[in-house]
């Protein structure tokens, strides 16, 4: 499969991108547990279908450490014993927020207050913008069909 369009590679796109690439920085840089961090990557990028991000965040989980187990439950972490509260919150918040046209109210107040419970302020605004930051990645990406399969983990930096 050929993509549509090389983003990084049209002048607007590349503005775009090394601006998306300095959010994501911040995120990683933050405080959120890395562990997390991972997860949430992974589990939008599943709602959002986007193959190219589930590629490089499991790949990137893996090298740094998480375990196959894990990874291979993000998409029924419901019903998986593996993660944690804190991990539970941050799944739930991120799920609703990428479905946020599924619900009327967007994020419910049950998965807001759960998770103000497990992140400090600096975390809880790290999770909202990686929320964020992942869905445009994963628009952009599934957009242009940007194909999956040959990303090495730190690739991308």
């Amino acid at each position: 499969m050929d993509a549509r369009f090389d983003h990084r590679a049209n002048p607007v796109g590349a503005k775009v991108v090394k601006h998306l690439v300095s959010a994501s920085k911040i995120v990683w840089d933050s405080t959120l547990p890395a562990a997390t961090r991972h997860l949430v990557e992974i589990r939008i990028s599943q709602i959002n279908g986007c193959a190219v991000c589930i590629d490089m965040h499991t790949k990137d989980a893996a090298h740094a450490g998480e375990t196959s187990v894990r990874l291979h439950l993000v998409a029924a972490w419901r019903e998986a014993t593996v993660f944690t509260d804190a991990e539970r919150a941050a799944l739930e918040l991120a799920e609703q927020g990428t479905r946020i046209a599924d619900g009327a109210d967007g994020v419910t107040e049950e998965a807001w207050t759960n998770a103000t419970k497990h992140y400090d302020e600096d975390q809880l605004a790290a999770l909202l913008c990686l929320v964020a930051v992942m869905n445009t990645w994963n628009r952009l990406n599934v957009i242009t069909r940007q194909p999956a399969g040959d990303y090495q983990p730190g690739q991308w930096g």
